[in-house]
């Protein structure tokens, strides 16, 4: 009887899976973990994979309870750094170097998925009911849905830890599994003591700019102790668009109709108008720097675009790429075409006027 009882109680453990762990387990840590800190700063990599083109960026991404957000992206290409921040005034992305800034009117990051982010992380697992889990010998991967708004055709992610449930890396794929974002999580830092003033706009703008002035969110700047005039001249000429750069998409029955190529105090400013039966309006212009720091107001929502982050609204979209500012709109295009003529100028086979006049 003995021996029975004991064969009884083995086959009961190995049937049960004594030992092994669970999707709500593995999800009931990750929250617990997300939860209990007040404020996190991760480190890290992240791939964007657009066909043979990858777009690769260092991030730093910081938290505070409650809704305090502050993201570094650098690109690592061509070192363009950009920052979105989110504190008591607003939404922000800045761009350090050019002094200017676009505050939006959104609901960024709760809106959408962000990879980079481990509260839209846990709200993706959440909100999916039918989230999964894999274990492998040194990793548990979660498996969810994603909400990226402007982008439908990424359709789930695969979150990863090791065995001690410390996140690793995020894979955003479309729906043939091919992974379009890759995170890759160097460190995390769950108790990294950050305050409302780790979050300051004034904090991150270029330090050309703050060296003699104090800017605040109202775009004033103030000078201090410089007798210099800097702030009452215009911004510098910053030099001249050697090639056109042409979308490489366009909407069918749609034509380039008009070329203008205007000098302005800055630089030059060219104008590509495309009518036919999606008419639209490319602007693009050699980057200058503000002498003042600038913040333009925006209704919509920022966007990674490839090798920049994008300000997206309704029928319009704006980007700087390679010391170059690209002003895209047209109300006849849906908001995919937008994207995909946008996308298709941040590639890295691009059509140049050189090209179209051969």
């Amino acid at each position: 009887m003995k021996k029975i009882g004991i064969l009884t109680l083995l086959l009961l453990f190995l049937t049960c899976g004594c030992g092994s762990v669970d999707v709500t387990k593995v999800m009931g840590d990750f929250e617990e973990k997300v939860n209990k800190s007040k404020s996190y700063v991760l480190n890290g990599s992240m791939e964007i994979i657009n066909n043979d083109d990858t777009f690769v960026y260092s991030v730093e991404a910081s938290f505070l309870k409650d809704e305090y957000y502050k993201v570094r992206l650098v690109n690592q290409t061509n070192n363009h750094e950009q920052i979105i921040l989110k504190n008591t005034e607003g939404v922000y992305v800045v761009t350090p170097s050019l002094n200017k800034s676009f505050k939006f009117q959104s609901e960024w990051p709760s809106n959408s998925s962000q990879s980079y982010l481990l509260n839209p992380l846990l709200n993706d697992i959440k909100k999916d009911a039918n989230t999964t889990l894999e274990e492998t010998d040194d990793a548990y991967i979660l498996k969810a849905s994603v909400n990226y708004p402007n982008n439908n055709e990424l359709a789930y992610e695969r979150i990863y830890f090791d065995k001690d449930m410390n996140l690793e890396r995020i894979e955003v794929c479309n729906s043939d599994d091919v992974v379009k974002i890759k995170v890759t999580v160097k460190s995390l830092d769950l108790k990294a003591g950050l305050d409302s003033d780790d979050f300051v706009l004034g904090d991150l703008i270029s330090s050309d700019c703050c060296s003699t002035n104090t800017c605040d969110d109202n775009n004033k700047c103030e000078t201090k102790n410089d007798t210099s005039d800097k702030s009452d001249k215009p911004d510098k000429k910053t030099g001249s668009i050697e090639d056109i750069i042409y979308p490489l998409y366009i909407p069918s029955e749609t034509y380039l109709t008009s070329k203008e190529v205007l000098d302005t105090d800055t630089g030059d400013r060219v104008i590509l108008t495309y009518s036919g039966n999606k008419n639209f309006v490319l602007v693009e212009e050699v980057a200058s720097v503000s002498s003042e720091f600038e913040i333009i107001p925006v209704y919509g929502d920022p966007l990674l675009l490839n090798d920049s982050i994008a300000a997206l609204q309704a029928n319009s979209i704006y980007w700087t790429s390679n010391n170059m500012e690209y002003y895209l709109t047209g109300n006849d295009l849906s908001e995919d075409e937008l994207l995909s003529i946008a996308t298709s100028l941040t590639n890295a086979d691009i059509i140049t006027s050189k090209q179209v006049e051969k």
